[in-house]
């Protein structure tokens, strides 16, 4: 079994829109954060929302470099029975590098809390003004992108 780069960038929003949650990782004090959210993919950003109070907050004030991941499959294979080594997790994973920015906006926050529950939900949404100014929203800018494919069938010539 092998792991494969996925180059294709189609392929990897695939992978991005087929999960329900990703994780976002932050440095805090030089010690890593991680946590799940919900998001959605807009092009190249992903828009996340939250309290606007707590640890994530005041983290991504004060780092705003972050890291998310998204993994797609849970299926165990081997290729040997008997070899604990060679058994793998058959799954693709997308893991992008970029950097937080806050939105204050009203009007943007309505449009990615909106895009956020196309995500989830084919049904449309409607939110009250308190609820929009109390939430969080942020969107990180997408640096750098990879896709990978684990325990991919080796290729025979």
């Amino acid at each position: 079994m092998r792991t494969l780069l996925i180059d294709s960038r189609e392929e990897i929003n695939k992978i991005i829109r087929s999960c329900k949650t990703c994780y976002l990782a932050m440095s805090e004090n030089n010690l890593p954060y991680v946590l799940p959210m919900n998001f959605v993919l807009d092009g190249e950003f992903v828009i996340l929302h939250s309290a606007q109070t707590g640890r994530m907050w005041e983290t991504i004030k004060s780092n705003p470099r972050v890291c998310i991941n998204w993994t797609l499959g849970e299926e165990l294979a081997y290729q040997d029975e008997q070899v604990g080594c060679s058994y793998r997790v058959k799954s693709k994973s997308v893991i992008i590098e970029g950097e937080v920015e806050i939105i204050e906006d009203f009007n943007e926050k309505v449009r990615c809390m909106e895009l956020i529950m196309t995500q989830y939900s084919d049904r449309e949404f409607k939110f009250n003004a308190p609820a929009i100014r109390n939430v969080g929203v942020i969107k990180v800018k997408i640096k750098r992108i990879t896709g990978k494919e684990f325990g991919a069938k080796a290729v025979t010539p």
